[in-house]
């Protein structure tokens, strides 16, 4: 079955992507050359003389095309999260996993947009709420990757945290452990930083949260997968740890006395776009080299 062919293109980029101006332009020839408008984001704007800036609430377009690498399209992820609009990523950094199309296949992605021979990835999000000492929640952040909850860069010592999960019935301790910090990654965040951090891989249709610590000080803990019904609290051991929140790696909220942070699936999903012959296990090959025989070129 064929795909509705997009109409209005929304572009997010990095405001300091090196030669910014003639990738902009080479965007707008080609969307133009195949019956497609473009807006841009509003920080690029300026690099797009006689082309709108997007306002998602005003006027929303058909589909985000993010030009960058994994980090520009976690953050268009965020920013079409409540309009459930389908992203395309334009992979111009080095690994580009969530990515679907590498610069010089730009022309190559937009015909195929044109033509309907694309499909959408679902990719669940995960929310997390801070809560003060009595439950109370303060505020709300979404990700479509991770959320970590770390000590602070100038901090040299560990930290210890306390997880409890809850759902299903009364709250109930995980345990405690001392470290660097503990990671609450998604499945579409398990190829991430919890990767690194010794996480498993998971497909990105399972249902689930992957709990990953960072670094502890103990060979007794584990990375630990979770239903994605459960929720998971983190708070520090000591009410004066100086702790840090981080979303999907980019946006940065400290922790003040007493705080805690609870995470558990979001509420929306992210549609990334896919073209025929593209899989999450051919990507695990191509990209991380995941199980690839010797002289094997796939």
């Amino acid at each position: 079955m064929t795909a509705p062919s997009p109409r209005r293109l929304g572009v997010v980029a990095r405001e300091r992507q090196q030669g910014l101006d003639e990738l902009i332009d080479h965007v707008r020839r080609a969307a133009d050359e195949r019956g497609m408008e473009v807006s841009f984001e509003r920080a690029i704007a300026d690099y797009a003389p006689g082309s709108a800036a997007f306002d998602l609430d005003a006027e929303p377009v058909d589909m985000i095309l993010s030009l960058g690498g994994d980090g520009t399209l976690l953050r268009a992820a965020r920013m079409v999260m409540p309009y459930q609009l389908p992203v395309l990523g334009i992979n111009l950094g080095n690994l580009g996993f969530l990515t679907s199309a590498a610069e010089e296949e730009l022309e190559s992605a937009l015909y195929r947009l044109a033509a309907g021979d694309y499909f959408l990835d679902h990719r669940v999000t995960l929310k997390a709420w801070v809560i003060d000492e009595h439950g109370g929640e303060l505020d709300l952040h979404h990700a479509l990757n991770d959320f970590t909850v770390h000590k602070a860069v100038a901090a040299a010592r560990v930290t210890r945290l306390d997880l409890w999960v809850e759902g299903g019935g009364r709250p109930e301790e995980i345990g405690s452990f001392s470290g660097d910090g503990v990671i609450l990654a998604s499945p579409t965040g398990s190829t991430a930083y919890s990767l690194a951090a010794g996480g498993p891989i998971v497909h990105p249709t399972m249902e689930c949260l992957v709990v990953t610590p960072i670094c502890p000080h103990t060979l007794a803990v584990r990375p630990l997968v979770i239903p994605a019904s459960r929720k998971v609290t983190i708070r520090a051991a000591d009410p004066d740890q100086d702790l840090i929140l981080t979303v999907d790696g980019q946006e940065v909220r400290g922790l003040g006395f007493g705080e805690a942070v609870r995470v558990e699936r979001g509420d929306q999903e992210i549609h990334l776009v896919r073209f025929p012959g593209q899989s999450f296990f051919a990507t695990l090959r191509r990209k991380l080299s995941w199980a690839v025989r010797s002289g094997d070129g796939s």
